[in-house]
């Protein structure tokens, strides 16, 4: 964690070595025009909150130890009476990171927990959505070391959206590759 008046390491990596790397690549006149993470949003739907609210409980319990900050429960938006779901029932957690807490948590992410993935050859390159945002999907809760494995009852994962300020595909694959994002080699044949 930092202090209050230092910068986290990603923001500082941001502004002295990113920022000036895109300008070359995209050709910005300003320094405003070039991309920027907004925010981070951690997602997690729960298997059985139906049935078992205290689910819903450890979920957002995990997200507030991953993340640093509370987390708070998701509810349904409308009944399905097939999954034996009704309107406003707890049915996940989400938490949105922003500003020292959204840097200090990328930080962790790219240089300790993804890391920790079995069999990790990188993250795939095709989860943008055109508007310049990515999501990753992560199968395991159990790679983030803030997590005690012998406390876990049940290994679920969750979906991290990284909101950029980029136009398109190509500038937030750019920024988040020069923030140290480790995607996929892929060769072009």
């Amino acid at each position: 964690m930092s202090t209050k008046n230092q910068s986290p390491r990603m923001a500082v990596k941001y502004k002295n070595e990113v920022v000036p790397a895109l300008m070359k690549k995209f050709a910005f006149k300003s320094v405003m025009q070039t991309p920027r993470l907004t925010k981070i949003c951690l997602n997690r739907g729960v298997n059985g909150a139906v049935a078992d609210k205290k689910l819903v409980d450890v979920a957002v319990e995990e997200l507030t130890t991953i993340t640093g900050q509370k987390a708070v429960p998701t509810t349904s938006k409308k009944d399905i009476s097939n999954f034996k779901l009704r309107r406003n029932m707890p049915i996940g957690a989400r938490v949105t990171l922003r500003g020292v807490k959204m840097y200090e948590f990328l930080d962790r992410l790219i240089s300790v927990s993804l890391p920790r993935v079995r069999d990790f050859k990188g993250i795939n390159d095709k989860a943008f959505d055109g508007r310049g945002n990515y999501t990753l999907g992560v199968t395991e809760q159990i790679i983030f070391p803030e997590i005690d494995i012998d406390k876990v009852n049940k290994i679920t994962g969750m979906d991290i959206t990284f909101v950029t300020t980029a136009q398109n595909n190509e500038e937030a694959y750019e920024l988040l590759k020069e923030l140290g994002m480790p995607f996929k080699n892929i060769k072009k044949s």
